[in-house]
């Protein structure tokens, strides 16, 4: 709807502005002769500017991108980035969720393979692209192949799309078995 109000802005504000031009050459030449130049002139300026100004605010007041209201609620847990090693909280944004997601969701992801080739590093889901194991303390020792792997973090990026999309972990287990499998085996096999 914006991109029509802002063609139809575009079309008006260049009639106008045709029509500033013919209105000045006349109010130019009969001006001349009555000695009022300067309050004809002006007039006209301040219609056109003031249309532009007010079509301008209408167009933007009327865009929705920025409203809170649109904001979506996940479908799933994240974990807090607090706990995770150095290296993982400052990775990029979509490498942090990823490991976010992994944390609070090992149960779905255990059940999606990994297409990288890490499965000759041990890696036997998609959950250990992300987690190692646990610790002598029963915390997660975090395995860092997924900080560099972007197929690792594009599957957990589509499984958490996919979740809030309302599907099923066996039908992202379809979806990601047909996507990436051209990239190499499934670890998982």
């Amino acid at each position: 709807m914006t991109f029509y109000m802002s063609k139809i802005a575009y079309v008006y504000s260049s009639y106008l502005a045709d029509y500033k031009i013919k209105s000045m050459t006349y109010d130019l030449y009969k001006t001349e002769r009555s000695g009022e130049l300067a309050i004809v002139r002006n007039i006209n300026t301040i219609i056109v500017t003031s249309f532009i100004i007010v079509l301008s605010l209408l167009i933007t007041g009327c865009s929705s991108t920025g409203s809170k209201e649109n904001i979506q609620k996940s479908s799933y847990e994240m974990a807090p980035l607090a706990g995770m090693s150095l290296e993982v909280q400052s990775a990029p944004v979509t490498v942090k969720q990823a490991y976010q997601f992994a944390v609070a969701n090992p149960d779905i992801l255990v059940q999606l393979p990994c297409y990288c080739g890490c499965g000759g590093m041990g890696h036997t889901s998609n959950y250990s692209c992300y987690i190692a194991g646990e610790n002598d303390n029963g915390g997660l020792t975090f395995d860092n192949h997924a900080l560099g792997c972007s197929i690792c973090v594009d599957i957990t990026q589509d499984a958490m799309r996919m979740l809030d999309d309302g599907k099923t972990t066996a039908e992202i287990r379809t979806y990601v078995d047909q996507t990436y499998s051209r990239f190499g085996p499934s670890n998982m096999e």
